[in-house]
């Protein structure tokens, strides 16, 4: 008997086939069931017809072997034919469902709102506020035109959920081909990815008109490992179903075929994205959604707010690829006065992005002292631990009174225990001013400083003498420089010092050099194993070492007055990991022995012994808080010990110094911008005054929020370089006195009798 194609033949011809078999299927087992292949008999489905029917055709009307034939063979074969129907039966979509509204499809196709409000009615229940739907007309306009878009809208307000809903009306019409959805982090954009997936494949109302991507997506019942075998008329679907990406069956006639979404964090690795469709297409991004790019910690960050903006500008923007526009749409928060959000909404800064900036109050009530009144009720009714409901009275009574003058964005915007939306956003306001005015007006409060000295990295940034790079000014007698050695880089300061301590930076930077103004070191991408190939770490930082002396001290520096100097001193940080011991090597065989030397920076905290405490040895030599060691053991190299907390709280206080007055250190150039990373690592630690033995000290720590700190640490040697070669703070307890006190050459032979 010629073998049935069973996917062809309609339903009657079905029932006859399976009654001519012998084999009749009740109507309880019709019932229970919903078939997978589209197959009806009546009013009901069976799942297991497709298969049942395929095993009929395929095995029972399959003639038996001849005699003289080998019946084990045969039935091997048998057996082989089956498991083959089986699995082409299982793997077979079958026909799709009709389309039930393709009126509602057909409206919904260029009319933004329309979708949200038909497809997704259980995510946008409330009523549209004006914000709403200029933000929705943003998004229709860059995803049908083209264009790019940044809002800022009120936290809970539903931007994430209207970008998603985005995603998913670009790729089932075919507006957009792929899709690219980026977040702050990876796992941040997967979890959008995961959101989506949920309506995909969870929404009847998708499924009812859009069965040429929904079905299909049914179909694997969440099992990602079906996409593979997945046929559609005998024919591979080619769809994805991961963690990271989504790729729409493949079908005929179908505007979504073969559509890509795909996520990534806006800091991992976003360029070159591509992907190669069934047909052999190579396509790229033609549509960004960027969610909430910026962190806490980021926005916090100077360096990462500029990294992550140019991120923005460089890589994500070239995903389209050369010759190619890419339509953008970022929703985002402001967190902090200047951070990324901030920058990217400002139409002055970047009005490639039209930047929406909306709010939950644009206009306060007017009448203050009600509010006031209603501040405390509220505050006396949670300290009692109720739930505020004496304020909600208190409130209902007075409502006409409190809500004039005030301008809401969302009316319908309250929790059930509230009145109004103008109370719910009193409430928030009452509750953290300082979160409410970032998080819900998008106009984050002026950081206020932690003490009257603290200084910010916009400060230290600021602070720019308009002297050119590698000048030195005129009044410098003492040029220093200081190496923080790491494992993969070399940062270093080059400072020029007035003898009263007024100091210049000369020069900063990292061998090998970056290239770029904004980097960690963690994400560094030349390194001294890549550029001096060296075999070994050892070998690798004595190689940087020698490259970047012979440049910075084998040359000259031009004083304004056309004098040339040279660094007189120049100290190496020996205390980092396994480089003590190659510092010292270096130091003691360089062709600069004489200036390069090892240092070690010591935590001297409230309970530890102070420098001045230590006991003189001979062959010592002791400065202001710094002392040099006479040289013995295995090194055999002299070396500088110096008290990191007194330094670093000396240098700081040397920022703090307005420009123009003695003691102040400044920063060469004319633009602050070009400074923000070594701000940032300027401000990279925090002191804390500590108590202990009868003394008051700073104690310095890293913040939290900050990843390097190397060039203060070489900016701090640079200062212990220059008080070395003799540099003095006028009024330094001790200092002044001690150097201009003379000592006979007797008088030094009874001190050390004594």
């Amino acid at each position: 008997m010629a073998a049935i194609d069973v996917r062809h033949l309609r339903p009657s011809e079905l029932c006859r086939l399976l009654n001519s078999a012998g084999e009749v299927l009740n109507e309880r087992q019709l019932h229970r069931h919903r078939t997978r292949a589209g197959f009806r008999i009546g009013d009901a489905t069976h799942v297991d017809l497709f298969r049942y029917v395929a095993w009929l055709v395929e095995v029972r009307h399959t003639p038996r072997p001849e005699a003289d034939g080998d019946p084990y063979g045969s039935l091997k074969e048998r057996a082989r034919a089956r498991n083959a129907a089986l699995s082409l039966a299982g793997r077979d979509i079958g026909e799709l469902p009709e389309v039930v509204h393709p009126e509602r499809k057909a409206q919904a196709e260029r009319n933004f709102r329309f979708f949200c409000e038909s497809y997704l009615p259980f995510t946008f229940h409330l009523p549209w506020s004006p914000d709403h739907l200029k933000v929705i007309a943003k998004i229709e306009q860059a995803v049908l035109h083209g264009g790019l878009f940044a809002m800022a809208m009120p936290r809970g307000s539903g931007k994430t959920s209207i970008c998603e809903c985005a995603c998913v009306w670009a790729v089932l019409y075919g507006h957009r081909e792929f899709v690219c959805l980026i977040g702050s982090d990876e796992g941040h954009a997967m979890d959008m990815l995961e959101s989506m997936k949920t309506e995909l494949d969870g929404n009847d109302l998708l499924l009812e008109d859009f069965p040429e991507v929904v079905y299909p997506i049914q179909c694997l019942d969440g099992i990602a490992n079906r996409c593979s075998g997945q046929l559609y008329q005998g024919e591979r679907t080619h769809i994805g179903w991961t963690a990271r990406e989504i790729v729409l069956p493949t079908l005929p006639g179908s505007k979504a075929s073969g559509a890509i979404i795909k996520v990534a964090g806006i800091t991992g690795r976003i360029r070159g994205m591509k992907f190669k469709r069934a047909d052999g297409q190579s396509v790229r991004p033609s549509l960004v959604v960027i969610d909430d790019p910026q962190t806490d910690e980021s926005a916090r960050s100077l360096s990462q707010c500029a990294t992550r903006e140019s991120i923005l500008a460089g890589a994500v923007l070239g995903l389209g690829g050369p010759g190619k526009k890419i339509a953008g749409v970022m929703p985002c928060t402001v967190i902090h006065p200047g951070d990324m959000a901030d920058n990217i909404l400002s139409r002055e800064k970047h009005p490639e992005w039209n930047g929406e900036r909306t709010k939950m109050v644009y206009s306060f009530p007017a009448d203050e002292k009600l509010w006031a009144r209603y501040a405390e009720i509220r505050a006396d009714s949670l300290r009692q631990g109720h739930a505020g409901e004496e304020a909600t009275e208190f409130y209902r009574a007075n409502r006409e009174a409190m809500d004039a003058g005030a301008v809401i964005a969302w009316r319908e915007r309250f929790n059930p225990d509230e009145v109004s939306a103008i109370q719910h956003a009193m409430n928030l306001k009452l509750q953290d001013e300082a979160a409410f005015f970032a998080e819900y007006q998008n106009e984050p409060l002026p950081e206020e400083d932690v003490a009257a000295d603290e200084l910010t990295a916009d400060q230290i940034a600021g602070k720019i003498n308009r002297i050119e790079r590698r000048a030195v000014p005129i009044g410098c007698n003492h040029l220093t420089m200081f190496v923080d050695v790491q494992a993969s880089l070399l940062f270093f300061v080059v400072a020029g010092w007035e003898d009263d301590f007024t100091g210049y930076i000369v020069d900063y930077g990292t061998f090998p050099d970056q290239k770029r103004a904004y980097f960690t070191l963690r994400d560094a991408r030349h390194t001294l194993a890549t550029v001096t190939r060296a075999s070994g770490l050892e070998g690798a930082i004595y190689a940087g070492l020698e490259s970047l002396t012979a440049e910075y001290l084998g040359r000259e520096w031009r004083r304004d007055d056309g004098a040339m100097m040279r660094i007189e001193r120049c100290l190496i940080d020996a205390n980092w990991g396994s480089s003590t011991d190659v510092v010292y090597q270096f130091c003691r065989q360089s062709a600069n022995a004489g200036i390069v030397m090892p240092s070690h920076g010591r935590f001297v905290g409230a309970s530890s012994q102070p420098f001045s405490e230590y006991k003189r040895r001979p062959g010592d030599r002791i400065g202001h808080n710094w002392r040099m060691p006479n040289v013995h053991g295995k090194r055999a190299v002299r070396h500088v010990v110096f008290d990191t907390n007194f330094w670093k709280s000396f240098v700081y206080a040397r920022l703090a110094v307005p420009m123009g007055d003695k003691g102040c250190v400044s920063l060469f150039g004319d633009r602050a911008d070009q400074h923000r990373l070594l701000a940032e690592h300027l401000t990279a630690e925090y002191r804390v005054k500590t108590e202990g033995r009868g003394r008051t000290v700073d104690e310095w720590k890293m913040r939290p929020e900050r990843g390097d700190n190397h060039w203060l640490d070489c900016l701090v040697g640079c200062a212990v370089a220059a008080s070395i070669q003799g540099a003095v703070l006028l009024g330094a307890e001790g200092v002044a006195q001690a150097k201009r006190q003379r000592v006979s050459f007797a008088e030094l032979q009874r001190r050390n009798r004594r």
